[in-house]
C-alpha cells in the first residue's frame, strides 16, 4: 500500500472541498444554514491531514520492523522513527531530491525502497558507498581491502518464525565511526549462491562459496543486515540506487513486547 500517495489524494480532496466552500459554496448558502456533512467533514480533516502529510514527508516517518534481519540492533516488533531530511529533502510520492544535504555514510542504518519492489520499504545497514570495494569471505567483512575489526561478544539466541530456536555468535563490529553488534550462525554457509538473483550492475560482483566481492557503482549503495546469516540484502538482490533512499533510522519509539526498548537510539 502506497501510504504517501493515499495521503496526497486525501489532502487534495479535502483541501479542494475546503477551498471550493470558501470561494463558492459559502456565498451561496443562507447565513443560518449549516454546512452539509460532505463539506463539514473534509474541512475538519484537512488541517490534520496536512500536518501529518508534512511531518511524514519532510521530517520524520514511523516504521515497524517486520523481520529479524537486523537482530540484535532491531527486533521484530520495534517501531522506529526515520529522519526524512538527513539525506536531503525529497518531493513526496515521487521521492525526487530537491535539496541536497548529507550523503549516506558507512555504518548508518537506512530505510529505502526495495529495488525489486519499490512499494516495499526495507531497512539495512550501509556497508559500502559509491566507489567502495566490499568483500565478504568466510564471514569477515572488508572495505577497500581493509578488514573490519570484529570482537567476540558472547552468544545470542532467539526464536525465529515457526518456533525455530536459533543459536548465533555475536560480534562487535566497527565501521568508520560506528560500532554495532552483528550475528553469525556457525552452522550457516557464508553465502547461499542459489539465492543470488540477476540485478543491475551484477557484473560489478564476483561470487564464490566462501563469499563475494563487489565494487559499488556511482549513485548506489551496498547494504547488509546485522543478522548476517538471516538477511536478504545487497548480497542477493543488488545495490540500492540513490533514488530509492527514504531516510536514516535514528530511534525506537515503541515495542509492545519490551517497553525497555522505548527511546533507544539506533547505532
Amino acid at each position: 500500500m502506497n501510504f504517501p500517495l493515499i495521503m496526497l489524494v486525501l489532502l487534495i480532496i479535502t483541501g479542494g472541498i475546503a477551498l471550493l466552500d470558501r470561494l463558492v459554496l459559502k456565498r451561496r448558502r443562507m447565513p443560518e444554514s449549516p454546512e452539509p456533512w460532505w463539506v463539514e467533514y473534509p474541512k475538519s480533516f484537512f488541517p490534520v491531514i496536512l500536518i501529518v502529510f508534512l511531518l511524514r514527508s519532510f521530517l520524520v516517518e514511523p516504521f515497524k520492523i517486520p523481520s529479524g534481519s537486523m537482530i540484535p540492533t532491531l527486533l521484530v516488533g520495534d517501531f522506529i522513527l526515520v529522519n526524512k531530511y538527513t539525506y536531503g529533502i525529497r518531493l513526496p510520492v515521487a521521492n525526487v531530491k530537491i535539496i541536497p544535504m548529507n550523503e549516506p555514510r558507512r555504518g548508518e542504518v537506512m530505510v529505502f525502497r526495495y529495488p525489486e519492489n519499490p512499494s516495499m520499504d526495507y531497512i539495512k545497514r550501509i556497508i559500502g558507498v559509491p566507489g567502495d570495494i566490499v568483500t565478504y569471505h568466510d564471514k569477515q567483512l572488508s572495505i577497500n581491502d581493509v578488514p573490519l575489526r570484529m570482537e567476540p561478544d558472547g552468544e545470542y539466541t532467539y526464536i525465529e518464525s515457526g518456533l525455530n530456536y536459533v543459536y548465533s555468535r555475536r560480534f562487535r563490529e566497527s565501521l568508520d565511526a560506528h560500532g554495532y553488534n552483528v550475528l553469525t550462525n556457525p552452522d550457516a554457509p557464508a553465502m547461499h549462491l542459489a539465492g543470488v538473483r540477476p540485478f543491475p550492475h551484477r557484473d560489478h560482483c564476483s561470487y564464490s562459496d566462501s563469499g563475494f566481492t563487489c565494487k559499488v557503482p556511482e549513485g548506489n549503495y551496498f547494504t547488509m543486515g546485522d543478522n548476517r546469516d538471516s538477511s536478504s540484502d545487497s548480497r542477493y538482490w543488488g545495490f540500492v540506487p540513490e533514488s530509492n533512499i527514504v531516510g536514516k533510522a535514528f530511534m525506537i519509539w515503541w515495542n509492545f513486547n519490551d517497553l525497555g526498548r522505548i527511546g533507544l537510539s539506533i547505532k
